[in-house]
């Protein structure tokens, strides 16, 4: 078999797929949340209870108030590191409750 001129790569077509159904960001949300714990360590990641990424906002929701504590001191490194791994600017701000 010969493949055309006008034939893409699988991968091309499923990017574009996903942009066009505006599925893309919401991927890159679900990889940072399925891999929590690489990004922030077993410490953290056993303290968290839930992990959501709203309007650029990722949202904490952790089992010590002591935890948040500590985090609130370094937000800034931590926003580095979430988007550091996403490999682009995916978060502004976190939000502790």
């Amino acid at each position: 078999m010969n493949r055309k001129n006008n034939d893409a790569p699988l991968k091309d077509l499923v990017d574009k797929l996903m942009k066009a159904y505006n599925l893309d960001g919401r991927m890159k949300e679900m990889n940072i949340v399925n891999n929590w714990e690489q990004i922030v360590g077993p410490a953290i990641f056993r303290r968290t209870e839930s992990i959501k990424l709203n309007n650029r906002k990722l949202i904490l929701t952790l089992k010590s108030s002591v935890m948040r504590d500590e985090l609130i001191m370094i937000k800034t490194e931590l926003i580095q590191r979430v988007n550091e791994f996403a490999k682009e600017e995916l978060v502004d701000d976190i939000w502790f409750s």
